[in-house]
C-alpha cells in the first residue's frame, strides 16, 4: 500500500528529478493512492529534436499543456507516448495529449493504444535518441510493463515499484505475477547493473537493488501475516486487513482488501488455505470469484 503525500516540499523535491536522459513532470492530483501525484516522465538524448513522454496521467489540461511546453523549450517535439499500465493516474492523458502533438500511444493493452503501434515484452522502442526496453511485470495489474532504459542504468516501474511505501495488487492483478515480476526486476538489477528505479508515484530510488530486495520480503512478511490471521480465526478480508493492516491509513483500507483477496487466492492456488468450521475459505466468500468489478 501507499502512504500519503508528504507536503510541498516532496512535490518540489520530485518535479524536475531524473536522469541525464529522462525528467519528471509532477502531476497535480496528489492523493493517499497517487501519493504525491503521478509521475510523468520525459524522456530524450540531450540535443535530440524529439522526445518519448511516458505516463501522461490524468486528463488535466494544465498538466497536459505544460509537459508539451517543456518539450518544447528543450527543442524537441513529442514522438511517442508509452503507458506503462491503463489506470486512469497514468493514462487518461494519453488521448488528449496525442491530439496536442500527434503522437501515437504505445500500450500492452490493445484498448489503451491509439495508432497501430503496440508495447510488448521484449520489444525495443527506438526514439529521440533513446532505446528503451519493455520488460514484462505484471501483478499490480494484468497489463503492467517497466521500461528499462539502458544508457541511464535506470527502469521506470509505473506502479510496480513506488517511492514511498508499497504497491497494491489491484483487481485485474495476480500477486504471483507480482512476486515473479519483483524476482524479474532483481534480476535485473544486477544484470544491467541498474543505478536508480524511476517510478510511477514518489521520489527516484537511488539503490535498486535493496529496494527490491525490501519489497520482496515485505510480500513474504504480508503473507505470513494473513495465514496467522486466518489461524486466529479472522473470516473476512475486512477482518484480516483490521489486524495485518492496522498500521496503515484507515483511507487505504477498501484498497488493502484488495491485496488480502490477492493474497487469499495465492494461497489458495498453493495449497496453503486452512478449512475453518468445516468451510473452504472459498465457500465463505473470502476469495473474489463473485467479485467482478474492475479498478
Amino acid at each position: 500500500m501507499t502512504g500519503p503525500a508528504s507536503g510541498p516540499a516532496a512535490r518540489s523535491d520530485i518535479d524536475g528529478s531524473g536522469t541525464v536522459r529522462a525528467r519528471c513532470v509532477l502531476a497535480p492530483n496528489p492523493s493517499l493512492m497517487t501519493l504525491d501525484g503521478t509521475n510523468t516522465w520525459l524522456i530524450a538524448e540531450p540535443g535530440s529534436a524529439a522526445a518519448i513522454v511516458v505516463d501522461p496521467g490524468p486528463d488535466d489540461e494544465g498538466h497536459l499543456h505544460r509537459v508539451r511546453a517543456l518539450a518544447s523549450d528543450a527543442g524537441q517535439r513529442v514522438s511517442r507516448i508509452l503507458l506503462t499500465h491503463g489506470h486512469r493516474d497514468h493514462s487518461a492523458g494519453a488521448g488528449r495529449l496525442a491530439e496536442l502533438t500527434g503522437a501515437p500511444v504505445l500500450a500492452l493493452d490493445p484498448a489503451q493504444r491509439l495508432g497501430s503501434e503496440g508495447l510488448g515484452p521484449g520489444d525495443v522502442v527506438s526514439a529521440a535518441g533513446c532505446e528503451i526496453r519493455v520488460i514484462a511485470t505484471p501483478g499490480h495489474t494484468a497489463d503492467s510493463v517497466s521500461l528499462l532504459l539502458a544508457a541511464d542504468s535506470a527502469v521506470l516501474t509505473g506502479d510496480t515499484v513506488l517511492g514511498r511505501g508499497t504497491t497494491m495488487i489491484a483487481r485485474d492483478g495476480s500477486l504471483g505475477d507480482y512476486l515473479g515480476s519483483l524476482d524479474r526486476l532483481r534480476a535485473l538489477a544486477d544484470s544491467a547493473a541498474l543505478a536508480v528505479l524511476l517510478p510511477g508515484h514518489g521520489p527516484l530510488l537511488r539503490e535498486p537493488a535493496a529496494t527490491l530486495d525490501y519489497y520482496i520480503a515485505h510480500r513474504a512478511e504480508r503473507l505470513a501475516e494473513v495465514q496467522a490471521a486466518l489461524a486466529a480465526g479472522d473470516t473476512s478480508p475486512a477482518d484480516i486487513v483490521a489486524r495485518v493492516y492496522a498500521d496503515v491509513d484507515r483511507g487505504l483500507w477498501p484498497y488493502a482488501q484488495w491485496s488480502v483477496r490477492a493474497q487469499l487466492t495465492y494461497l489458495a492456488e498453493r495449497g496453503l488455505l486452512p478449512e475453518q468450521r468445516g468451510l473452504l475459505p472459498e465457500q465463505r466468500g473470502l476469495l473474489p470469484g463473485a467479485d467482478s468489478q474492475s479498478h
